[in-house]
């Protein structure tokens, strides 16, 4: 069974709260709150961007319901104190009875979900857990179930999606949202059950993202992955967030290349690998140098400063909580807190598309 809340162990925050005025701004002019995550995640455009995406992305092809719970078995999968607490507060928000999350946290069979859901959050946690990932037998199997091609691709992507987000909330090591938390535990959480769609819906500012075709999707790096999510708005999304990644030039393309590669490795992805070779061939590195890079978890062909980021990169992969956070916090020490950033989200996107490509298999 997976872990529960109260099991979770938790470090002191790894990096500090960033208050940028603007971001801020716009994220309240889109309607959604300033999260612990949003203060440390500011000063990366790409990163902040992704994050904001992860919590506000609203399902076109898969229920609101499902999409919940899924959030709520995502993060329970990955230890995410951060983000499990916030998700089961808001399953009480939206009007779950307390036994209703114990027996979905438990994975215990219940009268109130039929096979088709049961099917679903199995599904999820296998995703989530990727031990190993599921493949097509896992996918034939809710299409028997009677779930969409299209609905199979929003699952698959809100669950890699959350599995990012979870990665970079416990990279962090980020506080929990403990007044949301107590609120929805309260008395008067109807009101916030009230309060939270009207604030979204009437945002004047709230993206909407269109979907994006296959050819323009499979434009850029790892674009191979993104085309089974042709139609859907989380193509869109997840092309943003690979594409302001390679953009950046707080590290290195290669060290983001490599890191991208040692997670597929890890995870027996060889669309992923391929992906990743290809872009480090037309960075200039001969096969050679990246069997060796995948071997002994250095290069030469990276700063310095980068050194440890393989290593690092590979423990993401699975992970205890406190344990990652002490090893995260010593990277730290050598990249600074701007390399760091940029650090924890590479490693949880990898770890995001690497899952998303099961929809290749």
């Amino acid at each position: 069974m997976a872990v529960l809340l109260s099991e979770i162990q938790w470090s002191d925050p790894v990096l500090p709260v960033t208050h940028d005025a603007q971001w801020e701004a716009e994220l309240k002019r889109r309607g959604a709150p300033v999260l612990e995550v949003d203060r440390r995640v500011a000063p990366s455009p790409w990163l902040r961007e992704a994050a904001y995406q992860a919590t506000n992305y609203a399902p076109g092809a898969l229920p609101e319901r499902l999409h919940r719970i899924g959030s709520m078995v995502t993060a329970q999968e990955n230890s995410c104190r951060y983000c499990y607490g916030a998700n089961r507060a808001y399953m009480k928000v939206l009007g779950y009875s307390e036994s209703f999350i114990q027996q979905v946290e438990r994975d215990a069979q219940m009268a109130e979900l039929d096979d088709k859901e049961r099917a679903y959050i199995a599904f999820c946690r296998s995703l989530a857990r990727s031990r190993p990932r599921p493949a097509a037998a896992e996918r034939a199997a809710l299409l028997k179930s009677g779930y969409t091609p299209a609905q199979i691709g929003e699952i698959a992507f809100a669950i890699s999606f959350g599995c990012f987000y979870n990665r970079v909330s416990t990279l962090l090591a980020c506080p929990p949202e403990q007044k949301f938390e107590r609120m929805a535990s309260g008395p008067f959480r109807w009101l916030l059950a009230l309060a939270m769609p009207l604030t979204k819906k009437f945002a004047p500012g709230r993206p909407v993202q269109l979907p994006m075709d296959r050819a323009d999707l499979a434009a850029g790096p790892f674009g191979v992955v993104l085309e089974p999510l042709a139609g859907l708005g989380a193509g869109r999304v997840m092309k943003a967030a690979l594409d302001g990644a390679f953009e950046s030039r707080v590290l290195s393309r290669r060290a983001k290349a490599l890191m991208f590669a040692v997670v597929a490795r890890t995870l027996g992805c060889p669309h992923c690998e391929a992906a990743a070779t290809r872009l480090l061939r037309e960075d200039g590195l001969s096969q050679e140098d990246i069997d060796n890079a995948m071997a002994t978890l250095r290069s030469p062909h990276l700063a310095q400063r980068e050194a440890g980021l393989l290593a690092w990169t590979r423990d993401t992969v699975y992970y205890e909580p406190a344990s990652i956070q002490q090893r995260t916090r010593a990277l730290g020490a050598e990249l600074g807190d701007a390399a760091l950033l940029e650090a924890i989200g590479v490693a949880s996107l990898a770890n995001g598309t690497v899952r998303l490509a099961m929809l290749l298999e």
